[in-house]
């Protein structure tokens, strides 16, 4: 193995570390739907998340509640820490489709319209929110005046 790509597998190893993952898999749900619930936790604060889950109405909201708090168990779990308010958050949520069902259904004229039963995959990755980096301290330093 090269040194560039063993650098490369390190520094995934080492950011590996800060996130949690969890996963959900043939949900008997379209992607569609599960998708519309995902992208309103996208990129927020996990207990902000909770509460939209919570208090949404659609029926995949339940399910990405659980695999939510399933992240959470396995985020202390990694960390040994407890969650703090406002460090973490849903850093990826990707929603793709899973196994697909065919049935038939009757149609005019003895022909038969295929339906399609649509399951999806769900994958959660939770992340800390780093803290800005310090400014450099600029230098005190004014340009002298020439006289």
């Amino acid at each position: 193995m090269g040194v560039r790509k063993r650098e490369s597998a390190e520094r995934r190893k080492e950011k590996l570390k800060t996130t949690a993952i969890a996963s959900l898999k043939n949900v008997p749900t379209s992607p569609r739907k599960m998708r519309m619930v995902a992208d309103l936790i996208r990129g927020k604060e996990v207990m902000k998340a909770l509460n939209i889950l919570h208090y949404n109405e659609k029926a995949p909201a339940l399910r990405l509640e659980k695999l939510l708090h399933s992240a959470i168990v396995n985020w202390e779990t990694k960390s040994g820490d407890k969650i703090e308010e406002g460090k973490v958050f849903v850093k990826t949520i990707m929603v793709d489709g899973g196994r697909m069902a065919k049935r038939l259904r009757p149609a005019p004229q003895g022909r038969g319209y295929r339906i399609r039963k649509r399951s999806n995959h769900v994958t959660m990755i939770l992340d800390r929110i780093e803290a800005p980096a310090a400014p450099a301290a600029e230098k005190a330093t004014e340009p002298s005046e020439k006289a």
